[in-house]
């Protein structure tokens, strides 16, 4: 497939604070260099675009040394932190703003969702602003006459379309917005977080459309959006933005693995055994507890392998015939949504019962923070009760099997463990 757009160097320069470098002898500075022919003497003292740092400079590059192509029936996920950069590179490459340094090249029209709905008149109604957005967009009176059908059915506001655009909800203003630019049919589709607003329904057509534009007329979406699911879904490949650069790019999932690793900073380790508030004789308690995912360094995630390795203080050597082991998962509400027990499964007896190691094959919890009670009784006495003994946090994931469908049953992932145990 040929490069439909390349970015070349780009760079933006933004300065803190007021507008302007600030005082005129600046201003006619800048101006000299610029036509001498020399580089601006400002973009030397650029700070890094870090917005959780304290501003040591009054300059900050808000993307910096950008490089990247992309081919025509490509769709490209951007992703990052907020304020990684990701709105920045689409307002350049849509030609909104202008880069300090670099170049952009591009073949065909582009059609930019950055704010949906912006320009709409509210005093119009939604046939009129169709009319009017699809003119701002770039498209022909005969155009948008030859598609308003399918404009509006896509849009479902059929309706109130002949209603004032003021007595819609923004629910509704986003809707017809992306129908209008949808059926722009650009070469370059440039997608800013649309998929935030709206129902349902109304994601699951708006993806659609964009495979549709993507796989089936050939053209090149650029998508950028914190729904990780949605940029699994629609994606071929991805750009992880940090700090104002291109930290990764490649392959949609590895990409994500990585944004989501970087960004998950959870406890994974916890010592129980000086927990002040307990219930129990004490005979056997629980001493630490150990959680981890599918791999070494993969935090907990929806539709992963999730393991929970309890480590037991049994001085007296108590075996597994002796002891019944509970825990429960609660939401932040204090919802019980998970409950596992050794009693669920049969194990060797007369073993002295160190450790235990639940594991669920697919994890069904999704992204959040967790709280977790466990209760141990040692021959039908409670030895050792702690409510809310830790919490974990689970990232965004994919439970769903993409190719066929396939939920787990409810009972195989509340069941499925396996216990070990050792002297």
């Amino acid at each position: 497939m040929s490069i439909i757009l390349k970015a070349e160097n780009i760079s933006k320069l933004y300065r803190l604070g007021s507008v302007g470098t600030g005082t005129l002898g600046d201003d006619l500075k800048r101006w000299w260099y610029n036509v001498r022919g020399k580089e601006d003497p400002f973009l030397k003292i650029g700070g890094v675009n870090d917005r959780s740092a304290k501003a040591t400079k009054d300059y900050v590059w808000a993307l910096r040394d950008i490089n990247f192509e992309v081919k025509q029936g490509e769709v490209l996920g951007i992703i990052g932190k907020n304020g990684a950069g990701k709105s920045t590179l689409l307002k350049l490459l849509s030609r909104v703003t202008a880069p300090t340094t670099g170049s952009i090249k591009t073949r065909g029209r582009i059609a930019s969702l950055l704010e949906v709905g912006t320009g709409f008149h509210g005093e119009l109604t939604g046939r009129e602003n169709i009319f009017m957005n699809g003119a701002v967009l770039g498209m022909t009176k005969a155009e948008i006459k030859k598609k308003l059908d399918e404009i509006i059915a896509f849009s479902g506001c059929e309706m109130y379309i002949d209603t004032p655009v003021k007595r819609y909800s923004s629910g509704m203003t986003v809707r017809l917005g992306f129908a209008v630019a949808a059926h722009l049919d650009p070469e370059v589709l440039v997608v800013d977080e649309v998929l935030a607003v709206g129902d349902a329904e109304f994601q699951k057509r708006a993806i659609g459309k964009m495979q549709d534009l993507s796989s089936g007329e050939g053209r090149t979406v650029l998508f950028v959006s914190h729904n990780m699911s949605s940029v699994n879904a629609l994606c071929s490949r991805a750009l992880l933005l940090s700090n104002g650069g291109i930290k990764k790019e490649g392959d949609v999932e590895k990409i994500i693995e990585v944004y989501l690793n970087e960004n998950q900073k959870t406890k994974t380790n916890y010592s129980l055994e000086k927990f002040p508030h307990r219930q129990g004789n004490g005979e056997v308690k629980l001493g630490s507890v150990q959680i981890s995912s599918e791999y070494p360094d993969e935090v907990p995630r929806t539709g992963r392998k999730l393991n929970f390795e309890y480590h037991l203080l049994n001085p007296k050597g108590y075996n597994t015939s002796d002891i019944q082991f509970d825990f429960r998962i609660d939401d932040n509400l204090g919802q019980r949504l998970l409950w596992f027990s050794t009693t669920l499964k049969k194990y060797e007896e007369n073993k002295v019962l160190n450790r235990l190691t639940f594991s669920i094959d697919r994890c069904n919890l999704n992204s959040g923070i967790y709280y977790v009670t466990t209760y141990i009784r040692v021959r039908n006495e409670v030895s050792d009760w702690i409510q809310n003994a830790f919490s974990f946090e689970v990232a965004d994931g994919f439970f769903y099997d993409n190719a066929a469908g396939v939920v787990p049953s409810q009972s195989k992932i509340l069941t499925n463990f396996d216990i070990f145990s050792y002297d």
